[in-house]
């Protein structure tokens, strides 16, 4: 049972990644940022997850810098923008993320979504290959990739990715992805955890969060990580930071679990990784 902020996973390379962290899509770069991360930190988090397309890197690592806390007991993840796929490209870009985080490394690379070209994708993977190969990152994975496009990296792929990250939550349970990952031994981390407020009224959710005397935020996330399913909600309040890492003090029954997991619709709140090209969440 994952019993704290600080509990992580082991990644298929021996890295351990904490399982919870703070997200920091749409969060506005400059002093939003910076005293979201700073909340986070201070409140015990030790994982933060930015990308280029969010145009925040900048606050983020002024945020870590800020908080007084050992880069070391930090673990920073940062992706590649669609406009930057390609070899040289995905290289470059990195070194730009790393410049505006004022970091000497990442701890994860991903590239943000698969896009339409294939061939660009596996490009960019050798990129991040080199990457972690020189030590500049300690772990690289993949964002918003399907079964398909994971088979096609596969095929050339020297690194099999360490993570994905997806769209997930009750709405939306993954499942034929979640098998898939875990047969190969890459861990599958959920962005939108929440679905982006829209399942706070739900009732089914309502209730089983009545019996456990929690928030249906506290119900998701710990369902999450039940589910073994890496999860990085995003909030700008520190109260509500405080609150969605609240989850470590109970454990969902087996029944509550497979409520849960009954809610699936398929039902997205972003973009489709089969149709998106420019790579906006």
């Amino acid at each position: 049972m994952v019993s704290s902020l600080q509990d992580t996973v082991t990644l298929h390379n021996g890295v351990k990644m904490p399982w919870f962290g703070l997200g920091v899509f749409k969060v506005e770069e400059g002093s939003q940022v910076v005293e979201s991360v700073k909340a986070a930190i201070k409140n015990g988090y030790r994982s933060i997850d930015t990308a280029a397309i969010y145009q925040n890197e900048e606050g983020v690592g002024k945020g870590i810098k800020e908080s007084g806390v050992g880069r070391e007991e930090l673990f920073v993840t940062s992706k590649v923008l669609n406009g930057d796929q390609g070899y040289e490209q995905a290289l470059a870009a990195f070194d730009e993320s790393l410049r505006k985080l004022g970091l000497d490394y990442l701890d994860l690379y991903l590239i943000h979504w698969p896009g339409k070209d294939k061939a660009k994708f596996k490009d960019t993977w050798r990129a991040l290959e080199k990457l972690y190969k020189d030590g500049k990152v300690r772990a690289i994975g993949v964002s918003n990739f399907n079964v398909h496009h994971l088979e096609s990296l596969l095929e050339d792929a020297e690194i099999k990715p360490m993570v994905n990250q997806v769209e997930f939550h009750p709405r939306l349970t993954q499942l034929e992805l979640r098998e898939y990952c875990k047969k190969q031994g890459i861990q599958l981390e959920a962005w939108s955890p929440l679905m982006q407020g829209k399942l706070l009224d739900n009732e089914v959710l309502a209730d089983i969060a009545k019996k456990y005397n929690k928030s249906v935020a506290q119900i998701i996330l710990r369902w999450d990580l039940q589910s073994e399913v890496v999860t990085i909600p995003k909030s700008i309040k520190e109260h509500r930071i405080i609150e969605n890492a609240d989850i470590f003090d109970f454990e969902l029954s087996k029944e509550d679990m497979e409520k849960i997991d009954a809610l699936n619709k398929d039902e997205r709140v972003g973009p489709d990784p089969e149709t998106m090209t420019n790579g906006f969440e």
